[in-house]
């Protein structure tokens, strides 16, 4: 199984930034896609951004511009550099990768989670 260990929440000033970051350890065999879903109490589960072979693939409304997604391939690391914190950025934040693994009838792709980290803006 694939672990993954999230840092980098905690609580800031609107206006203030914060860097996220994510390593997968484990059973790694081939990491396809690294990204982030964000989300609050009472709302959807919504994806922040992803990133496959060094190039972004996604980038969520709501932060765009303001978020910045990147992967280091050697230390199989996922970060997001977020500035300009909203209030409305507050939620948990949970990284993820896609890695393609051998199934019975070929090669298959599996989803694995961290355990979220808290963001919290607020003055």
């Amino acid at each position: 199984q694939v672990e993954l260990v999230e840092s980098g929440g905690g609580l800031v000033q609107p206006g203030g930034s914060l860097r996220l970051s994510c390593a997968a350890s484990g059973s790694i065999i081939s990491i396809y896609t690294m990204g982030w879903y964000r989300q609050a109490p009472g709302k959807q589960r919504e994806l922040v951004a992803a990133i496959r072979n060094g190039a972004n693939i996604s980038d969520g409304d709501s932060v765009k511009g303001r978020f910045t997604i990147s992967r280091d391939n050697a230390k199989n690391t996922v970060y997001l550099q977020m500035n300009s914190l909203k209030p409305e950025d507050t939620a948990v934040y949970f990284c993820y990768v896609n890695q393609w693994v051998a199934g019975p009838s070929g090669l298959v792709e599996r989803r694995y989670w961290g355990q979220g980290t808290q963001v919290t803006v607020s003055s």
